[in-house]
């Protein structure tokens, strides 16, 4: 199946995930190897790339907004160098209990994006990530979805569409597809 739009979860697919803790300072945001190795194979296959994370460090107090501002600029700056570009970054600041509608796997997010890029089609977008609500969340946006993780321990009900161990093994794969057909 070849997609026009790629959302992408942040912590765990983009950066190295900090277990029980948070990106608090630029030094600890580390690009994973396998998304880095990834990029010009992912920049062919989307016409246009998003990311959307939960952020709920900042409704905790433990990063402020302006910081996770900073942070995104210099991950997109990076990616630039590399040809690689994210249109726009949406992160939800609330907290899990807030039960807000921009938290995922709620969709204020992709409705967010839907406003600032109207010609986003969702039935024609990917959402890539590596947690049940990543999941939960493209599935409520009538997405396709991607789970990268090496098991498969999530809820049977929420079953992705492809379940891959690495970025790079999900682009190798979509890149043959796409560039066989």
């Amino acid at each position: 199946m070849s997609f026009k739009t790629l959302f992408l979860d942040r912590d765990g697919i983009i950066n190295e995930r900090i277990i029980d803790g948070y990106v608090t300072n630029l030094n600890q945001f580390i690009f994973r190897p396998d998304f880095l190795n990834s990029l010009s194979l992912l920049a062919r296959l989307f016409d246009k790339v998003f990311v959307v994370s939960n952020q709920q460090g900042i409704g905790k107090g433990i990063m402020t907004t302006k910081f996770v501002d900073l942070l995104h600029q210099n991950m997109c700056q990076e990616l630039k160098k590399r040809a690689f570009f994210i249109e726009k970054v949406y992160y939800c600041p609330h907290l899990a209990t807030d039960h807000c509608e921009c938290r995922k796997p709620k969709i204020g997010l992709a409705r967010q994006a839907k406003v600032d890029f109207p010609e986003i089609d969702f039935s024609q977008s990917l959402m890539i990530g590596d947690s049940e609500s990543d999941i939960l969340f493209g599935k409520n946006c009538d997405m396709k979805t991607a789970l990268i993780s090496d098991t498969l321990s999530h809820s049977t009900l929420l079953l992705p569409d492809y379940h891959f161990n690495s970025i790079f093994e999900l682009a190798k794969k979509f890149a043959i597809k796409k560039f066989r057909s």
